[in-house]
């Protein structure tokens, strides 16, 4: 039987998510005959923890779904025996980017991602802990359907069961390598307070993740467009693509990706970095490999942790570090598109290897650039006042510590990307153990 890993990383309260997400793997089970491993990777504190470990024990029983709840200790065993039997030069330190002390949303993943290869999953499908299932007619929309319809099948023979193809023909023969929608509801990135406060310095902030050069026609709308999703209109029927999957157009709490694509390539496990997690999305684009885009949107929202003094300060210093990252990111983003097909092997499967060698290049962007966007944080955060001009002493006291963990993150990834096929491979001979399990 097909196996695939639904997972829900968290590293907060979310036992009525973690209860919806178990329907969506009751769904999958029922509706295609496969087994789902549903995954719950806990970096929770002890309270939430507890109060996860007694939903996943009061989940009903359901044919075709096996549960698995890991806390981090639970996790860092599996990793430790993993790194080990890889054999990988610098255990320790690949030990620390797949479980690292800060929070990291690519780190999260990859575990996900190493786990899933371990249980024998044919595809990871991620879902987070701060969204919500879209309802039509009293029944949850669950985009598990999509995915299970797709993912891993020639795209010439999903053609069928689509809405409608926009895929180049030459790359029929392709497996479909990643399913995905966007959300609904707020803004993946809480820059709507600054929006309100001040549109000109949203506009400067914003446009930080614009490439330099575009026509400002083009740069207007991707501002105008950034981190709002799908916006709020509300699913009323299936509306599914198969195409060469815009990364613009997905979220990661809603995407799935066939093993061909995190068997090869990790995400990069920088810390306290919003947007590092949605490197696949730009690297399958760029190699070609067909996906589907659907409209089955999840809900979207902020936890209050996020709106709290501390909760505010860290996200601040996460989407700083995030504009400070897409220089790197985008040097790489770039390579991908021009190696197009070159980016993969006579099987049609990323090349590892190829991947790791943009994003070394990746590396050399000039300093000061990144120098120069830190000074527009700091100035808009200033302009802005009140809280934002306290968060701008908080940064402009770590400038320089910032400046070089953007460039060391890379330099760490390109690490994990040369020890990620020797882990997998010792993921493979392992089996976690399983938690509260409803097979």
């Amino acid at each position: 039987m097909r196996r695939v890993c639904l997972t829900l990383p968290t590293d907060r309260a979310c036992a009525a998510t973690l209860r919806a997400v178990a329907e969506e793997a009751a769904y999958g089970a029922r509706h295609f005959g496969v087994e789902v491993h549903l995954l719950v990777l806990d970096s929770s504190g002890p309270a939430a923890l507890a109060a996860h470990r007694e939903a996943v024990a009061a989940l009903p029983p359901e044919p075709g779904v096996v549960v698995h709840h890991f806390d981090e200790d639970e996790q860092r065993d599996f990793l430790r025996r993993a790194v080990a039997r890889s054999g990988v030069a610098t255990p320790d330190r690949v030990l620390d980017l797949m479980l690292p002390s800060g929070v990291s949303y690519g780190a999260c993943t990859n575990r996900a991602f190493l786990i899933a290869e371990a249980l024998g999953c044919a595809s990871v499908h991620r879902r987070d802990s701060d969204s919500r299932y879209q309802y039509l007619d009293g029944k949850p929309v669950f985009p598990i359907h999509h995915e299970l319809t797709a993912l891993g099948r020639r795209a010439a023979d999903v053609a069928g069961a689509v809405s409608r193809s926009r895929l180049d023909p030459a790359l029929a023969d392709r497996q479909v390598a990643m399913v995905g929608g966007s959300f609904v509801g707020e803004m993946s990135v809480d820059v709507a307070e600054i929006r309100a406060l001040d549109p000109l310095v949203y506009d400067d902030l914003v446009g930080l993740t614009v490439p330099a050069g575009y026509p400002e026609v083009w740069r207007r709308n991707l501002v105008d467009e950034a981190f709002r999703g799908a916006g709020t209109a509300a699913f009323t029927g299936d509306l599914s693509t198969l195409t060469t999957v815009s990364p613009t157009r997905v979220d990661m709490c809603n995407v799935a990706f066939a093993r061909g694509v995190y068997g090869r390539v990790p995400l990069p496990p920088a810390t306290d970095t919003i947007g590092s997690d949605y490197f696949l999305l730009h690297l399958v684009h760029g190699a070609r490999l067909p996906g589907v885009l659907h409209n089955r949107h999840i809900v979207n929202f902020h936890t209050p942790e996020r709106r709290s003094d501390a909760g505010f300060l860290a996200y601040q210093l996460r989407l700083t570090k995030f504009l400070l990252a897409v220089p790197y990111l985008r040097a790489v983003y770039a390579g991908a598109a021009a190696a197009g097909d070159g980016l993969l092997d006579g099987d049609g499967l990323l090349r590892t290897s190829g991947v790791a060698a943009l994003v070394r290049g990746g590396t050399g962007i000039d300093p000061v650039e990144n120098g120069e966007r830190f000074d527009v944080v700091e100035r808009s955060y200033r302009k802005l006042g009140g809280r934002y001009a306290a968060a701008a002493d908080v940064l402009a006291a770590r400038r320089k510590r910032l400046l070089d963990e953007a460039r060391r993150d890379m330099a760490d990834f390109a690490l994990l990307l040369d020890a990620w096929a020797p882990l997998v491979r010792a993921g493979e001979e392992d089996s976690p153990s399983t938690k509260g399990s409803t097979a």
